[in-house]
């Protein structure tokens, strides 16, 4: 990834979590690399555990951010919670959820935040 998407990137993850603290979730941390992959952002909503995956696209609207879900990206972001929650021994019983935040950095310098909860609908 170039340095210039790995800004885009950093910005998008940051105004995701300002996001998701401004909406009562407690950020438990971000970037967590397994041999999956990545989760960018792991948080916990009302004894939920979310998984956020932060989609950033310099556009006027989040369209293009949302459609970069692939196939492929949904199994990486479903295999990478599971092995979060076996690297962390968590209980089977534990509530947990994959959402999406989508950004938009348009020329008006105001971000677009489209957050999609339980995003892979199950």
């Amino acid at each position: 990834m170039s340095t210039a998407n790995q800004k885009t990137g950093q910005r998008g993850e940051e105004l995701a979590a300002d996001h998701l603290r401004h909406n009562g979730y407690v950020i438990i941390t971000t970037n967590w690399h397994c041999k999956v992959g990545e989760i960018d952002i792991v948080a916990n909503k009302d004894d939920v555990l979310v998984f956020v995956e932060v989609r950033t696209r310099h556009a006027a609207t989040t369209e293009s951010a949302l459609e970069s879900i692939t196939p492929s990206k949904r199994q990486k972001m479903i295999n990478s919670a599971y092995t979060y929650v076996n690297a962390n021994d968590l209980p089977s019983e534990t509530f947990w959820r994959i959402d999406v935040i989508a950004v938009a950095l348009d020329r008006s310098g105001s971000p677009i935040i489209d957050h999609v909860e339980d995003a892979l609908g199950w």
